[in-house]
């Protein structure tokens, strides 16, 4: 038996440590310096199935290695596609992070349980009955997906070999251990070998492997930041457990943009996927309302129709309130300084509370002139038409600033009914005869008198 080795890994970073210290070097974390067994594997768990003689690979120069495009596999979910870039690359890591109970295991098995090619979505988690009956639910019949409880490494690669699958599904990675190393399921090391086994498998098989991660409590993904580096996407799955919508973002795709955004709505039948967003990122309520406001943003390639409700008040206690949800509280506090120092309007004793609804946060600056149009309508009591919407920035010195993709967030505003849009006059439209009537502006009292005349 080989002598046992120990050494101490940053639970918060994974930087190692020859002997036990109190504050990590690299992230400044305290206390999170632990000592794990390590053994480090004279052979990896995976094996190639297609010639255990591996070619050696040699340079070549830039214009002799081939540019073809690049074969996606459709996951037959139109907002997961637009996420990864137009679906999944073979060989390619992805790696699914989010809260718990947010949907993560919901949104990969029905997306396992719809896809046509033969997919092994193993589960250290969840007993094959349970998978089952969440599966009833969702999509009952499936006759390309097979479902695996088992946590070994060694194991999985055996079944593997066996089904010889075109997508594996991990959930979790946080669960899985190998034999090769003695430390627990989901330390350091052991995240890092079986992440590492993973990709040795995908790539030499060309096999597209999507991985669930687990969180920490301020929201990164749990375990080493390796194992962001590692893989080639990582996806988040935030939503507000009070509201229906679900969101997936992309932080990291080697393969495609990360600004796209996929919505999703939670039901009983598994998650729906939202191809109009704005319609339910506003509200039906036909009565007109002071303090709402209609802000056109762009998520990605997608132009998104929010709304921003404002409230302002005497503040009862000494120091006003400055309270936000979804929205940059900084930002807020800087637009109010703008309301006061350039347009005049004494906002300073008075509470302001800015929420954004459908549980989402927004930090686009083309909500400016919304956000200060819906303080505007709260402090007067005056309701802004429904009709009317904006997409401007606003300046230090109380300008309007011209906003990116004017054209496209214009023709989503008019697709969805708005008869007026507050722009930025020094925005250059390329639109020819819209019908949706464009007022331009260059200063806050442009828009003052053109709402409240």
């Amino acid at each position: 038996m080989p002598k046992t080795k120990t050494t101490f890994f940053c639970q918060n970073c994974g930087t190692q440590y020859a002997k036990w210290v109190g504050q990590c070097s690299a992230c400044k974390e305290w206390n999170t310096v632990v000592e794990e067994v390590v053994q480090k594997p004279e052979k990896s768990s995976w094996k190639t199935i297609a010639s255990p003689k591996k070619r050696m690979s040699r340079p070549l120069r830039v214009h002799e290695i081939s540019s073809d495009k690049e074969i996606r596999l459709n996951t037959f979910d139109l907002e997961f596609n637009r996420v990864l870039g137009g679906g999944l690359v073979p060989g390619a890591l992805v790696l699914l992070g989010g809260e718990p109970g947010v949907g993560k295991s919901t949104l990969i098995l029905q997306i396992a349980l719809k896809l046509p090619y033969r997919t092994l979505y193993v589960s250290g988690e969840e007993s094959q009955k349970q998978i089952k009956m969440r599966a009833d639910r969702i999509h009952p019949n499936s006759e390309t997906c097979y479902i695996l409880t088992e946590t070994k490494t060694q194991n999985i690669f055996q079944q593997v070999e066996a089904t010889e699958p075109d997508i594996v599904v991990i959930d979790s990675i946080q669960t899985l251990h190998s034999d090769y190393l003695e430390s627990a399921a989901g330390s350091i090391s052991q995240i890092r070998e079986c992440t590492a086994e993973l990709i040795k498998f995908a790539k030499e098989t060309n096999t597209p492997v999507i991985l669930i991660g687990h969180i920490t409590k301020d929201g990164s993904i749990a375990g080493p930041k390796i194992l962001e580096h590692m893989v080639d996407t990582v996806l988040q799955f935030e939503g507000d457990r009070n509201y229906v919508y679900r969101i997936l973002r992309s932080l990291k795709n080697r393969f495609g943009s990360t600004a796209e955004l996929g919505i999703y709505e939670m039901q009983g039948g598994g998650l729906r996927q939202v191809n109009n967003p704005s319609e339910i990122l506003i509200s039906k309520n036909d009565e007109g309302l002071s303090g709402t406001a209609i802000a056109s943003t762009v998520e990605g390639m997608r132009p998104l129709m929010i709304e921003i409700q404002a409230l302002v008040s005497t503040a009862v206690y000494g120091t006003p309130q400055r309270s936000t949800t979804g929205y940059n509280a900084k930002r807020l506090n800087m637009l109010l300084a703008v309301l006061e120092k350039r347009a005049g309007f004494k906002l300073g004793a008075k509470d302001v509370f800015l929420n954004i609804t459908g549980g989402i946060s927004v930090d686009d600056p083309a909500i400016d002139l919304a956000v200060i149009a819906a303080i505007l309508s709260s402090n007067e009591d005056i309701p802004i038409e429904k009709s009317v919407c904006f997409a401007a920035e606003v300046g230090l010195a109380g300008e309007i600033r011209p906003v990116q993709r004017v054209d496209q967030r214009i023709s989503e505003a008019e697709k969805l009914g708005f008869t007026t849009i507050y722009v930025s006059k020094n925005n250059k439209i390329g639109l020819k005869n819209p019908k949706i009537a464009i007022k331009l502006v260059s200063r806050i009292e442009d828009v003052v008198s053109g709402l409240f005349g």
